[in-house]
């Protein structure tokens, strides 16, 4: 094929587009396209949807007033420690599903035409993450819905709250690319949902996403305290204004400078993976 064709409808030559401005259009197109396709199976959001409500609901009323914030086991300051943590658990359990999804465009050979198209290398897999993206928001949206109903709240104002959910979409959309490598690397969907899944129990839960890291044995806390995922809860939670008083902020720099620790971590797993899934994507075959 010597043309490649746009969203709407527009013919575009390879070479009418800068290196940069064509990879850039083509991630849009294949974002569109994953767009539609996940506006069309809707069930697939709902039951994305279903877990993160209900460790909300589970985790708020089973275990508020059984675990000690800050020496407070009032059940509502519980609720405030809590959501940060469900919230980044959300957003990085949805690289199971943007493996699972790239796995069966493999399976199926529609990567195998989208590499015979003259299109950017990497549009394929940056619109699918960009895709996942823009779902993972809209469940982040309705869970904060959920949150503020079971009494959660924040207390640093709007442009903090704003720059605390950012950082939270950032973390989900480095480990999406986690999830293409993922999915590249196997052969069926169902081998890319449990590989996506088998890594991350063990990232979220040896964390401070749940429970203050300062009760866990050394060896465990410090690997909290270092974990990408706990330096993204800890920003949130303070840019939240979720640390309640007398909350010991450990003395790991992550901890101390969460902002910074987590937009480091995240844009390097962004550099690291996305370097790594299209140098598997150029190679792989279906």
């Amino acid at each position: 094929m010597s043309t490649l064709s746009g969203a709407a409808g527009r013919t575009v030559t390879p070479g009418a587009l800068g290196g940069v401005g064509q990879s850039v259009r083509d991630s849009l197109v294949v974002a569109k396209r994953n767009l539609i396709r996940m506006a069309r199976i809707p069930e697939v959001v709902i039951f994305g949807l279903i877990q993160p409500i209900m460790f909300v609901v589970l985790f708020s009323y089973v275990f508020g007033g059984s675990i000690a914030v800050g020496g407070n086991t009032d059940p509502s300051a519980y609720r405030q420690f809590l959501m940060a943590g469900i919230f980044a658990q959300t957003v990085t359990f949805a690289t199971a599903g943007a493996g699972a999804g790239i796995a069966d465009d493999m399976h199926k050979g529609l990567i195998d035409r989208f590499r015979s198209l003259p299109m950017a290398r990497g549009a394929v897999l940056t619109g699918r993450t960009l895709a996942d993206l823009v779902q993972t928001a809209l469940t982040l949206v309705v869970l904060a819905v959920v949150a503020v109903i079971v009494g959660w709240r924040t207390h640093a104002g709007i442009p903090k709250a704003v720059a605390g959910f950012a950082l939270l979409l950032l973390l989900g959309y480095a480990f999406s690319w986690i999830g293409a490598l993922i999915g590249l690397s196997v052969r069926t969907p169902e081998a890319a949902t449990s590989g996506g899944l088998i890594w991350l129990f063990p990232l979220t839960f040896i964390s401070n996403a749940f429970v203050p890291s300062d009760n866990m044995p050394m060896v465990l806390r410090n690997i909290a305290e270092w974990n990408p995922f706990s330096a993204t809860v800890q920003a949130a939670r303070r840019l939240f204004g979720n640390l309640p008083d007398g909350y010991p902020v450990p003395s790991a720099w992550p901890m101390q400078h969460p902002v910074w620790a987590s937009l480091i971590w995240s844009v390097l797993i962004i550099v690291a993976f996305r370097t790594l899934s299209v140098r598997k994507y150029r190679s792989a075959t279906a």
